[in-house]
């Protein structure tokens, strides 16, 4: 499932980006308005939305799902992988953000605290 949004993010950036290079601007008449009549393109209403803004806004909208389902699915859970020396087989753990924190918390409250070094004593 990981692998088939990733693939579906990359496709959406690809194509919000191939659809903004191929429209046009709505500077680009600027010049017809100076001068060539009644030219509503620059600052006027423009209509409704032609087919290449419509992609562009699907996209976008599939990028940002798509976007936020990734970051959720990544933020929550490591993979780690080993191999098992008795199968020789590589093995895959996910094990969640949470229990790797408090194991952490857990190893490093049973460190022993380091004794106080004497001052007659000099490292040579």
């Amino acid at each position: 499932m990981f692998t088939a949004l990733l693939v579906i993010y990359l496709l959406a950036a690809v194509g919000i980006i191939g659809l903004v290079l191929i429209q046009q601007g709505k500077g680009a008449d600027m010049g017809a308005s100076f001068g060539a009549g009644a030219s509503n393109t620059v600052f006027g209403s423009s209509g409704s939305g032609n087919f290449l803004t419509r992609m562009t806004a699907i996209f976008a909208l599939i990028f940002l799902v798509a976007s936020l389902v990734l970051g959720n699915l990544s933020t929550n859970k490591a993979e780690s992988k080993w191999v098992d020396p008795s199968q020789g087989q590589a093995q895959t753990t996910t094990t969640t953000v949470e229990q790797a924190d408090d194991t952490a918390a857990k190893a490093a409250s049973e460190v022993p605290a380091e004794k106080k070094s004497n001052s007659d004593e000099i490292p040579q």
